[in-house]
């Protein structure tokens, strides 16, 4: 199959999740369809606690225990440089210096030719709630670096001193789209030779408790049903979904162009070989099935494709009463009535990444790519559609090509399709 002039190598992937913090962990416990979600317990005050898959336990010193233990110098560097920052830089400096290590790229490398995509805005939102109820009862205390922690482009001072990035820079926010419009950024950055390789870092999201709650309100997150088996409470395309469940995640991945991967022996783990990006031109949380669409139909395009080449479709699949009908119909849409691919969502599993998501779960594609075979819809038992769902348990399938969906409010739509190394 020829290489379309749009596309790009994957030469490192890292993974900072509740189930795994690497790829081949992380890829086993998908296939296992074990799912990260729990039930906090009830807080002080009384209120419903909400379904989450959490990052519980991380800290930057154990992180570092773990993955630069044989680095003392690089460990110092990161404690310093990021152990005060708000979670959304602590997450991105950890994920961003495993790929940069994974990548094999040294750091003269990594100063000349590297851009640098932070994925996501509003990413600090605990932490400025947390400040502002500080600062509320106790004025003194208020730290002068909350001048820069509360700013999305703090992960990208931390990600870039870190990892000694020198060339282009900058978050690029698209909210649960954000992951997956900067894969599309970053192809379109080196297709247009304006860097050689980006490092695409997508930390985690935090919420504070009132927009936790607001999408509570607004029934988009679940929160009633399976509260005893929380497990289950995330459903894609499952006649009993109710809303999402949110995760704590965090990603990095290297690109590059082909031709310079393979010129210093460097090894690829896919390529990203097609991308789509449309907007349904309307305000609101309401999806549309022809924007959706259209992204997807956009992306085979510049990969040179047809539906007929696609083996696997990732999923926004949320969970959302409405937007699984919406994204159902759009993939109907544009695939037809065949039946001799697969669809899943990595949803159940991992948690809604918000802006991350998209990173996520691409990332999870690479490794279902790699592994021949796709993960279960383990919360799948009375499907609203005849799409060729996943089941219950993993499927292997011998997989070439695969389509990755994210769809977020403000009517944004953005695929991209992967394509597996021999």
């Amino acid at each position: 199959m020829s290489r379309p002039p749009g596309a790009v190598a994957v030469t490192a992937a890292a993974l900072l999740t509740p189930l795994a913090d690497d790829l081949d962990g992380f890829t086993a416990a998908l296939l296992a369809g074990r799912s990260a979600v729990t039930l906090p317990a009830a807080a002080d005050d009384g209120a419903e606690p909400l379904a989450v898959a959490a990052l519980d336990g991380f800290t930057v010193a154990g992180w570092a225990q773990r993955h630069l233990a044989d680095d003392p110098e690089t460990a110092a560097r990161l404690r310093k440089v990021a152990g005060r920052a708000a979670l959304p830089a602590r997450t991105a400096a950890c994920v961003a210096l495993r790929a940069v290590r994974d990548s094999g790229l040294t750091r003269d490398q990594l100063a000349e030719g590297t851009a640098l995509i932070v994925a996501g805005s509003n990413l600090a939102l605990a932490h400025q709630a947390e400040t502002v109820i500080g600062h509320a009862r106790n004025p003194g205390r208020l730290r002068a670096s909350y001048a820069l922690t509360h700013l999305d482009v703090d992960v990208v001072g931390t990600v870039g001193e870190l990892a000694g990035i020198h060339g282009e820079g900058w978050t690029l926010g698209g909210a649960s789209a954000s992951g997956t419009l900067a894969l599309v950024q970053a192809a379109r950055t080196i297709a247009a030779g304006w860097a050689d390789r980006v490092l695409v870092v997508a930390p985690v999201a935090e919420l504070s408790p009132v927009e936790a709650e607001s999408f509570r309100r607004s029934s988009a997150m679940a929160h009633e049903q399976f509260r005893d088996e929380p497990a289950r409470m995330c459903r894609p395309f499952d006649r009993d979904r109710q809303g999402f469940v949110r995760g704590e995640a965090a990603a990095a991945v290297v690109l590059e162009r082909p031709d310079a991967a393979r010129e210093r022996g460097a090894e690829v783990l896919a390529e990203i070989i097609g991308h789509g990006q449309r907007l349904d031109a309307r305000r609101g949380t309401a999806p549309d099935a022809a924007g959706q669409a259209a992204a997807m139909r956009a992306a085979l395009s510049t990969a040179g494709l047809t539906p007929d080449d696609i083996d696997y479709v990732n999923a926004h699949g949320t969970g959302s009463v409405l937007g699984d009908e919406t994204e159902a119909a759009s993939v109907r849409q544009v695939f037809g009535s065949r039946t001799s691919y697969r669809v899943n969502s990595t949803k159940p599993l991992t948690g809604h990444g918000l802006a991350a998501a998209g990173l996520i779960e691409a990332v999870a594609v690479i490794g279902q790519l790699r592994a021949g075979a796709v993960h279960p819809n383990p919360n799948l038992e009375h499907a609203i559609t005849d799409l060729p769902l996943v089941g219950r348990t993993a499927e292997p399938r011998p997989l070439r090509t695969a389509l990755s969906n994210s769809f977020a409010f403000g009517g944004i739509n953005a695929s991209v399709v992967i394509r597996a190394q021999p």
